[in-house]
């Protein structure tokens, strides 16, 4: 992986102008860039490229930002700036639907998106502090088991993934797409009720084996996240 200082840039950008001046910035600024003036084919390219960050214009021609991000967060996990003239689009952008890392507005300027660039790099790409304590469970993938201290329980494979998602991230806010995503593979169509019940039934079932913390907290209005009491002091 590169480093905050040389990382690997795909601008995905229509505006073949713009794409050049943004490049040019990224390029004095240290970044190796690439550049897609179309959507068709993007996700295809970051799997084989692999990039460190994605500048992701919203509106493409062949397929538009949304759906391209959708895409690549089934598989990835790589940084995701969207940028957009679409004011009416930012509340959908920050409501953590498509899981973007942050987004520009246009018009903008390209040394405030290079810094943008450079803030996105500094969380994902540099040494990491330690990890936020993951609390008292311990989860064995190959079993589905979860165990804290002497004791333990059985999830189905569900309720599993749901868990290992939040639990590898310590406080971070996960929407419902995003945990779809990440729970069903096979893109299936399912209702945030369903997520909601799947939820129910883990707080159950952890309420079991550490009876005295709650480990999976509601965000009204977006999602869950996996908090420790010693995280939430």
């Amino acid at each position: 992986m590169s480093t905050t200082e040389t990382a690997h840039i795909l601008i995905v950008e229509d505006e073949e102008r713009l794409a050049r001046l943004v490049a040019d910035y990224l390029r004095a600024a240290g970044h190796r860039v690439q550049h897609l003036a179309e959507g068709t084919g993007v996700a295809a390219w970051v799997r084989r490229e692999r990039p460190d960050l994605i500048l992701l214009d919203l509106m493409l021609p062949g397929k538009d930002g949304l759906d391209i991000c959708r895409e690549i967060r089934t598989e990835s996990q790589v940084p995701i700036i969207m940028t957009t003239a679409r004011v009416e689009e930012i509340d959908r952008l920050l409501g953590l639907e498509l899981g973007a890392d942050d987004y520009v507005c246009k018009p903008y300027s390209p040394r405030e998106l290079v810094a943008r660039v450079k803030a996105v790099l500094r969380r994902t790409l540099a040494p990491e502090p330690p990890a936020a304590d993951p609390g008292p469970l311990h989860l064995h993938r190959d079993e589905l088991r979860v165990r804290a201290g002497d004791d333990e329980i059985e999830l189905t494979a569900v309720e599993f993934a749901l868990l290992e998602t939040l639990h590898g991230a310590p406080g971070r806010i996960f929407s419902r797409d995003r945990l779809m995503d990440r729970i069903y593979r096979d893109h299936r169509v399912v209702s945030d009720r369903t997520i909601d019940s799947h939820v129910k039934k883990l707080r159950r079932k952890l309420a079991e084996l550490v009876p005295d913390q709650e480990l999976i907290h509601s965000v009204y209005g977006v999602g869950y996240r996996y908090e420790t009491p010693a995280d939430s002091d």
